[in-house]
């Protein structure tokens, strides 16, 4: 299909393009990779009427590295963070999850920034974010404002960010500690029909495709933190989810991955 018709700008700062979100208000959408949103708006089902160009912003691509946290900005793509060899000593499982977002063309364009503002609760960089403990920081008129991981997502594609804010970097501890990425799906290149990501031996365990938002598997932590065994937590993976159901797979074979998942997740990740 065609998108609506729709006015174009491309921002060559971050705060031009908080202040074209302003001008423009909810009519306006943010594009990086675009692997998103021209999809969306080729199935009309996003009708911007400004489309803001931020791919160009070169400051907000970089990958700093400290003695307790990563710093990554919001326009760093997917490759890059797969081929870093600072990320991949000081946070493996970032770096590892980047490397399996759909092909090599989804990779050297998509931004972290990007697939975490797209929010879907299928993909895969949101919820190594979320294991994590990540931080998403928003710039937007008012200043910048820090928002934990867990706090971001509120709904399907929906998050606290507001209309005149965009990501402009996302922190994450350094992370040395075992981990672990299990991801369930057709083909190398699809969507997760079920995902686990497992951080620091089990203190973080996020889901992909359980529900609305992606998901901290809280019962799981617990139980890891109270000494059970892989199998014993990973029987939790699907308390507190709402798997939908699909053409890909009905709620209750995902809970059941979910557990399959969660179980070698945990046993790799110990």
């Amino acid at each position: 299909m065609i998108p609506a018709a729709f006015d174009y700008a491309v921002a060559e700062s971050a705060e031009q393009a908080v202040s074209l979100l302003g001008e423009h208000g909810d009519e306006a959408k943010l594009m990086a990779g675009g692997h998103s949103l021209i999809p969306m708006m080729k199935f009309r089902l996003a009708t911007p009427t400004m489309v803001v160009d931020v791919g160009r912003i070169d400051d907000l691509r970089y990958i700093n590295v400290g003695s307790e946290v990563v710093s990554i900005g919001a326009l760093t793509r997917h490759a890059e963070l797969e081929h870093s060899t600072a990320l991949a000593e000081s946070c493996p499982l970032l770096a590892h999850v980047a490397s399996k977002v759909g092909d090599p063309q989804v990779r050297h364009k998509g931004t972290l920034g990007g697939t975490l503002a797209h929010a879907d609760p299928a993909s895969d960089l949101p919820a190594a974010v979320l294991a994590l403990g990540g931080t998403i920081v928003a710039t937007g008129p008012g200043g910048v404002r820090e928002i934990a991981a867990v706090d971001f997502f509120t709904g399907y594609f929906e998050s606290v960010l507001a209309d005149d804010e965009m990501i402009t970097e996302v922190r994450v501890p350094v992370s040395t500690g075992g981990w672990s990425f299990q991801k369930f799906n057709r083909r190398a290149q699809d969507w997760a029909i079920v995902g686990v990501a497992v951080a620091e031996s089990g203190k973080g365990v996020s889901l992909i495709n359980m529900g609305s938002i992606p998901l901290r598997a809280g019962a799981v932590e617990a139980a890891v933190a109270g000494g059970a065994s892989p199998a014993e937590a990973a029987a939790l993976a699907a308390e507190g989810t709402s798997a939908p159901s699909d053409l890909n797979a009905a709620a209750d074979y995902r809970e059941h991955l979910a557990r399959v998942l969660t179980e070698r997740a945990l046993s790799a990740a110990s």
